[in-house]
């Protein structure tokens, strides 16, 4: 049997990027508006840091002016809050994200949900989270959207195809059902109590898999042909090889490439359509705000 195809996020993330800096020049030149993102970090999480230094030189790569804001480990929520009130109020910035995980004794919900919801690109804001689940326009979560991009790249109309999402996060699992119920799809949301997982999954023509345990969906849960999204990334040891590392999925990778149709790698593939869609999000917010209609 022939393995199955590869979906290539940065691929598709590249392309993405191209589209939207040709639209920042554009809406630079026409109305002389340059979007701008505003990156808070609290603490030294070393992912974070990664993370968010990959974000900026994402950012500046578009054209986008990029706002970063640390902030040691022992500053207070009351800080926190009215640094984000003042980005709000900055009429510079279009985009606001807030990056997760924050020290223990500053409450996560209270803080996302303090951004103004136009600025809230990471799609948090209960606000947002309520106007995706109606179908009204709304910042929808990164990681999701990016998700949906690369299966409407691969399958193009998904309309009445069954899916599986394995996981009922508010950042990924919950958006991804509701946008892909708004894709017309038949969708099944599966948890850590649902009932015979396996067979669950094996009902899904498209299955993605944001449950946060390493390699948990295992090739013969998997449909012939099913296209896959692996949304997690893990660092596991190397069996036999102390000290050494690999990264995996949520999905065990190498027995699914005998099953599935098309599935994403890790590294690779959700991870690079998250922070393009990120960058997506700030153009998007920075047209809204303007009175414009949005270009992606």
């Amino acid at each position: 049997m022939t393995d199955a195809k590869r979906i290539d996020g940065k691929a598709a993330a590249a392309t993405l990027r191209e589209h939207i800096a040709t639209d920042v020049a554009a809406l630079k030149q026409s109305h002389g508006i340059t979007p701008g993102l505003a990156v808070v970090l609290v603490g030294e999480d070393p992912a974070s840091l990664i993370y968010v230094r990959s974000k900026s030189k994402q950012i500046a790569s578009c054209g986008m002016a990029s706002f970063e804001h640390r902030r040691p480990e022992t500053t207070s929520q009351a800080d926190l809050l009215t640094l984000i009130d003042a980005l709000n109020r900055d009429d510079a910035i279009h985009g606001i994200l807030v990056q997760l995980p924050l020290p223990a004794h500053i409450d996560e919900y209270t803080a996302v949900n303090a951004v103004a919801p136009e600025k809230d690109v990471d799609g948090f804001h209960v606000l947002n989270a309520g106007r995706l689940s109606v179908g009204a326009d709304a910042m929808t979560p990164c990681t999701p959207l990016g998700c949906l991009a690369l299966l409407e790249g691969e399958r193009g109309d998904l309309s009445g195809l069954d899916a599986v999402v394995v996981g009922r996060s508010n950042v990924v699992g919950k958006p991804m059902a509701a946008l892909l119920l708004r894709a017309n799809c038949t969708v099944t949301v599966a948890h850590s109590r649902t009932r015979d997982l396996p067979a669950v999954c094996r009902r899904a023509d498209i299955l993605v898999a944001a449950v946060g345990k390493p390699e948990l969906i295992r090739g013969d849960w998997i449909k012939p042909g099913a296209t896959v999204i692996d949304v997690g990334i893990h660092r596991v040891d190397v069996e036999g090889s102390p000290g050494k590392t690999r990264l995996v999925g949520d999905v065990a990778f190498a027995e699914a490439l005998t099953v599935a149709g098309a599935i994403t790698p890790v590294p690779g593939g959700v991870g690079p359509m998250t922070i393009a869609m990120l960058l997506g999000n700030t153009l998007t917010a920075a047209q809204r705000i303007a009175g414009l209609p949005a270009t992606l």
